[in-house]
């Protein structure tokens, strides 16, 4: 089908929701996305950092064909065995933990926030989270974010949700009583403008909830699954969370979500007491286990060390040729560049030049190829950014 064509169909029949770019993507390998009318884009923002093996990984395609021609869905109510070999996997490279499978990150946000509840005893349901946080489009993931725009129009939103600023370990620490069932963290903001969590503030997270008795539940749907040079980013600070939330990088493409609680801890998931039709079915779970293959038989944890470490440099020299570029944060292929202008345009003037990128809190671009990405294609990449800021003078 033609662009227009394509665009006609979603402007009759589709809910937008969406604000949608004027492309109708056909085809992906790697760090290369095609669209309809010929034209070829290296793509630095995969999928929303669901791509972060690259797109049609071979190993996770094979995986799918394979799976596909065996089972597709079996109901929970029987074994499944590449949930099962799944859930291993994701517990041998992690903290040891048991696994409940969903199917996006906002569905194991839910699960990690009503097992928290669970765990805990009667009277305590407060759950803090911080300010500029993503956590979901749920209602009550949603409401866990901490950015009223996206409350905006969906009131009364459930109660117990309690916002502090990032970074404050101060303001945690007042924020917490006998009510609060949890504390809910990103180590690094994605959408809240890739802002890294310091050290010291993280230890203290995990010790405020060790003498509290809340629970820390550590969402890594964004940073999970190697991005940011670990498995997951909670790696980089030496402390681990009750509860972690996964999805996007985890399933290569293919739509899937997780939590990973304690052992202790997901004892108080009991049968029926929460659920999901299609989670942990057979070829989520086969794309998943082709994932770990593909990090583990590539090398592509150390890949998104070395390449984070060439991309961050890249960006530091942007940064400083360009008296717009205010700071260039993150860790290894998860990176942001902070401007002092709105990065709106930048982005289109890319986008028109064959490089996809992103713009988040207006004036954050997010930059997170995936982790096969080569120098080659890096320097390609940030040539046409070079290009696009010159234009912005």
């Amino acid at each position: 089908m033609k662009t227009e064509e394509t665009i006609a169909l979603f402007d009759r029949y589709v809910i937008a929701n969406y604000t949608r770019l004027p492309v109708v993507i056909v085809r992906g390998e790697g760090s290369r996305i095609w669209d309809a009318d010929g034209g070829e884009y290296i793509d630095f923002f995969p999928g929303w950092a669901v791509s972060g093996i690259g797109h049609c990984h071979p190993k996770v395609v094979k995986a799918v064909k394979d799976q596909a021609g065996r089972l597709l869905h079996v109901p929970n109510n029987f074994y499944i065995e590449e949930q099962g070999l799944l859930a291993k996997a994701i517990s041998d490279h992690s903290f040891g933990g048991k696994c409940f499978f969903c199917n996006s990150g906002a569905e194991a946000v839910e699960a990690a926030m009503k097992l928290a509840r669970k765990y805990t005893p009667e009277g305590r349901y407060k759950i803090t989270t911080m300010k500029d946080s993503f956590h979901g489009r749920t209602l009550a993931a949603v409401t866990a974010t901490g950015q009223p725009k996206y409350h905006a129009g969906f009131a009364p939103l459930p109660p117990g949700f309690v916002y502090v600023p990032f970074n404050d370990l101060d303001a945690l620490k007042r924020s917490m009583d006998d009510e609060t069932a949890a504390v809910l963290l990103e180590p690094i903001q994605g959408e809240g403008g890739i802002n890294v969590a310091d050290e010291d503030y993280v230890k203290g997270v995990r010790d405020l909830c060790d003498s509290s008795g809340a629970v820390l539940i550590f969402d890594e749907v964004q940073t999970g699954m190697g991005r940011t040079g670990e498995y997951f980013a909670y790696q980089h600070y030496g402390v681990a969370p009750d509860i972690m939330t996964m999805a996007k990088s985890l399933g290569g493409g293919v739509a899937i979500g997780a939590i990973e609680a304690s052992p202790a801890v997901a004892e108080a998931l009991t049968p029926g007491s929460h659920a999901s039709t299609f989670g942990g079915n057979p070829l989520a779970c086969a794309a998943g286990l082709a994932v770990f293959e593909a990090i583990e038989e590539d090398g592509l944890i150390e890949n998104a060390r070395t390449m984070g470490a060439y991309l961050e440099g890249a960006l530091n020299e942007l940064a400083a040729k360009y008296d717009f570029v205010r700071e260039v944060r993150g860790k290894g292929l998860m990176l942001g560049m902070e401007l002092s202008i709105p990065g709106a345009s930048i982005v289109a003037r890319c986008l028109q030049k064959g490089l996809n990128i992103n713009c988040t809190h207006n004036t954050v671009l997010r930059v997170m190829p995936a982790m096969t990405v080569t120098r080659e294609l890096i320097d390609a990449g940030i040539g046409i950014m070079d290009a696009c800021f010159a234009e912005e003078g």
